[in-house]
């Protein structure tokens, strides 16, 4: 019995299942050992401020506890210093004794220029009595009566008479004018500087009273009820809370395609969700952040970039110090 001869087809059919086998195979070693997307972990973090006193003092108030949310402006403590109040009250006193110095400068009392005047009449009859004096012994002298010395000395007296109504007058101009433009300067730079030391008081003292300087929550206090607090010193944290972001460390070689406005799918395991947020600052790190090579030659060094990313939205429960992924394609 004679068989035919198998057809090109038939005889090339084998080959076939076998490249598509080993193409299957290849698929399946390339899908299993591809590199999957690469998890960065990031945390959150906020603004965070430390309160302190700008003075000394023992605190006596205490407005917040730990954990307590505060609004701007609400009182946190209260301390009290005695030597503060004792200087306020020196120089408030200070500034009374410049402002009376100031307005003596100004002016001159009713009785000091009714003095003046009484001087200057005094010295006027003086006068008129010299002048009297002169015509009577020239008289005399000129029938012989009165020696000329005496005629002369008559004369003189006149004159130191004349003199002393001058200076008479000088004074009485003096109390009208009071003091001098110069005296007057100074009496006021005298009230100035009082002014200034007790506005300078006025602030130490205000700041007695410690403020909270933004809203947010109180995250540590570091004082206690009655404790000493030196200038300084921190006695609250605020954490602003509402103002949250996300911060990521990425090798250099991470960055190709991120941009600042790019969005960001983050996964929050805190909440169980994902959080849509926009790349806000792409920022080199110090030297000391660098990525060293492991090899000496064929490789090179890669620095660190920050990356932040604040939430599109308002994110119920975010906290700093929660851990944050994004998943990067390699």
């Amino acid at each position: 019995m004679q068989h035919d001869p198998p057809s090109r087809r038939q005889t090339a059919l084998p080959f076939l299942v076998l490249g598509l086998l080993a193409v299957l195979i290849a698929a399946s070693v390339w899908w299993v050992t591809r590199p999957g997307p690469l998890l960065i972990q990031g945390e959150v973090a906020a603004p965070r401020v430390d309160v302190s006193a700008r003075i000394s003092g023992r605190v006596t108030a205490l407005g917040a506890e730990l954990g307590d949310r505060v609004a701007s402006g609400q009182i946190l403590a209260e301390l009290a210093n005695p030597q503060l109040v004792t200087g306020h009250a020196a120089a408030a006193s200070g500034l009374e004794v410049a402002r009376a110095s100031q307005i003596a400068a100004g002016s001159t009392r009713p009785e000091m220029i009714r003095a003046r005047e009484a001087e200057l009449a005094a010295a006027q009859a003086d006068l008129r009595l010299t002048e009297e004096q002169v015509a009577r012994d020239t008289g005399l002298g000129e029938r012989g009566l009165r020696p000329q010395a005496a005629v002369d000395q008559s004369i003189r007296n006149v004159d130191t008479a004349s003199r002393r109504v001058e200076a008479a007058e000088a004074q009485l101009d003096l109390a009208r004018a009071g003091a001098s433009p110069e005296e007057r300067a100074v009496a006021a730079a005298q009230v100035a500087q009082a002014e200034a030391t007790l506005a300078q008081r006025q602030a130490d003292l205000d700041e007695l009273t410690i403020f909270a300087p933004l809203d947010g929550e109180i995250s540590a206090r570091m004082v206690e009820l009655g404790e000493n607090v030196a200038p300084g010193a921190p006695l609250f944290t605020i954490v602003d809370l509402e103002q949250a972001w996300f911060t990521f460390n990425l090798r250099e070689d991470l960055l190709s395609g991120l941009e600042v406005g790019d969005t960001l799918a983050i996964q929050v395991p805190a909440l169980g969700t994902n959080v849509q947020a926009r790349v806000t600052l792409i920022n080199v790190q110090g030297q000391f952040a660098n990525w060293r090579a492991t090899r000496a030659t064929g490789d090179f060094d890669l620095r660190s970039f920050e990356v932040r990313a604040r939430p599109v939205d308002p994110v119920a429960g975010l906290r700093p110090g929660m851990s944050a992924l994004i998943s990067l394609d390699r």
